[in-house]
């Protein structure tokens, strides 16, 4: 699902630049294509074997969520575990795979080949002309420089380009670091090699690292999907569909394989589970005046969250769990608002009382935000303290603090224009999160989020910036899996530059959304 998002805004951005009439036909014809695939992807999920849930308990067991999951899944194990063949057992171990080095890096290149020879003979860009020459200039670090790409192109289209890197090998039985270094070589190949523009550093940064983010996460639920539909027979077909359009380079390596709805080892034996959310409702913003009260204006709002889980035992392992939240909403220029993706890379548990347990862990976070206010795109690392206080059987209070680096940072600058289109600066920094959750008589949840950080521009107008990002929500449950969702925040940031020409700036995006929300584990 996250793939799709990703292309769609890839075609989207070229037909708004392509001026001939037979690529704008072809490509929108595409774009159906894909929410036609969408549609088949959420189906996927939703005609698999699920238990409809709430954020409270589930049987008397904990089921409040957080990154770090140290509850739930005990229970669905042991649930799950009748529902196997004989000849499976499901297991948090790594099963070996054999590797195949050939056609992982025969993917791995054309995963370069393609996109070169697409900018040489049908667009004719002029940095598609490239030559060896070329490629021996670039290896010196003198030649490297920041690049004007659009806002999109760099934050948004390049992972995807680099979970092509990563899943070329982490789908032919590579590790997770073996496909992370496949993806920086990927990446460097094509800054060095792939364009006669010099190699860019926020490139090789939002390839590489977006890229083994996305990579990862997408081959984590691609089985999990599979993995349902061994346990499943009837939904096999259906699964193979969802699963090939969550990570198709598996989806091509399964069907090259002869193993497309059949039982595969490897995904049988898959431990993880998923629990989503899906919020649909209104919501009420304003970007101009900061008061939405009076001057705020009305939209349709839908949100997805989905939380992943190997088990609490696998806490030492990199993306064991993970979180990603998608948010959409009608606005004047905006539609994808928010993209959030923070996945545990290493954790510990310090200790444990008769109330509660104390874990630190590492995480790796992705934050997209674009409203009509501004927009701000970031990758960075957190150490985070988190603590679960248990009260009785039915009330949990969930929290989270975290504190780390902001490997590089986008914020817009209304006084650059760098290049032809960039009017952005980019930066580095400390970043900084809170998260808490209190569950109440498992009926109601609050919740309250916030996420900021200070950064200093690298590339740009000489300027810092401070983000603030707040959320203050009520989930009560309705009936059975259902819950009325009424939320409040604000998305703020503020550029202080040193100039004295360039005024400093504060730009709000306040908002209020009610929504009606479904919640489902897989």
């Amino acid at each position: 699902m996250i793939c799709l998002c990703w292309f769609y805004i890839k075609i989207t951005n070229y037909t708004r630049t392509c001026s001939h009439k037979l690529y704008l036909c072809a490509f929108k014809i595409i774009m159906r294509l894909i929410r036609y695939c969408f549609l088949l992807t959420i189906l996927a999920f939703f005609r698999s074997h699920a238990d409809a849930q709430h954020f409270g308990t589930l049987h008397h067991v904990d089921t409040t969520v957080q990154l770090l999951d140290t509850s739930r899944q005990a229970r669905w194990g042991k649930r799950f575990q009748a529902d196997l063949p004989l000849h499976f057992a499901r297991t948090t171990q790594e099963p070996k795979r054999e590797k195949n080095f050939l056609r992982a890096g025969s993917e791995w290149l054309i995963a370069n080949i393609v996109p070169a020879t697409f900018n040489r003979f049908i667009t004719k860009d002029p940095y598609s002309y490239i030559s060896l020459k070329n490629f021996i200039n670039h290896q010196r670090l003198s030649a490297w420089d920041w690049d004007d790409n659009q806002f999109t192109t760099n934050h948004l289209d390049h992972p995807y380009h680099g979970q092509l890197y990563f899943n070329a090998f982490r789908s032919n039985g590579y590790s997770f670091y073996q496909s992370s270094l496949a993806t920086f070589a990927g990446s460097y190949l094509w800054e060095t090699g792939g364009e006669t523009q010099a190699p860019s550093i926020n490139d090789l940064v939002n390839t590489t690292y977006g890229g083994i983010i996305l990579g990862e996460m997408t081959h984590r639920i691609a089985r999990n999907i599979l993995g349902r539909g061994n346990r499943h027979r009837r939904s096999r077909v259906s699964n193979e569909i969802g699963a090939f359009f969550v990570n198709p380079v598996n989806g091509l390596n399964r069907l090259l394989d002869g193993k497309w709805g059949k039982v595969d080892a490897y995904n049988a034996v898959d431990s993880s589970t998923i629990w989503t959310e899906v919020n649909i409702g209104i919501r009420r913003f304003d970007a101009q005046e900061g008061d939405i009260v009076e001057r705020g204006k009305n939209g349709s709002y839908g949100r997805l969250r989905l939380w992943y889980s190997n088990g609490p035992e696998n806490i030492k392992r990199p993306f064991d769990q993970f979180y990603v939240n998608l948010e959409f909403g009608k606005g004047d220029s905006t539609f994808i608002n928010a993209v959030n993706v923070h996945a545990l890379l290493y954790g510990n548990k310090f200790f444990e009382t008769k109330h509660g347990d104390h874990h630190g862990t590492l995480s790796a976070n992705y934050d997209f935000y674009n409203n009509d206010a501004f927009f701000y795109g970031a990758q960075s690392l957190a150490y985070n303290w988190n603590s679960e206080f248990r009260y009785k059987k039915q009330n949990r209070l969930n929290m989270s603090v975290g504190v780390g680096a902001i490997l590089l940072a986008a914020v817009p600058d209304p006084y650059l224009l760098y290049g032809a289109s960039r009017n952005y600066n980019y930066g580095s920094g400390a970043g900084y999160r809170y998260h808490a959750e209190l569950s109440l008589l498992n009926r109601l949840l609050i919740t309250g989020d916030y996420n900021g950080g200070v950064f200093f521009t690298i590339s740009g107008n000489e300027s810092y910036y401070i983000l603030h990002a707040g959320t203050l929500e009520a989930n009560l449950r309705l009936v059975k899996n259902f819950s009325l969702n009424v939320s409040s925040g604000y998305f703020a940031l503020e550029g202080h530059f040193e100039e004295e020409q360039y005024p400093d700036f504060n730009r709000s995006f306040p908002f209020g959304r009610l929504s009606i929300g479904y919640n489902v584990r897989f």
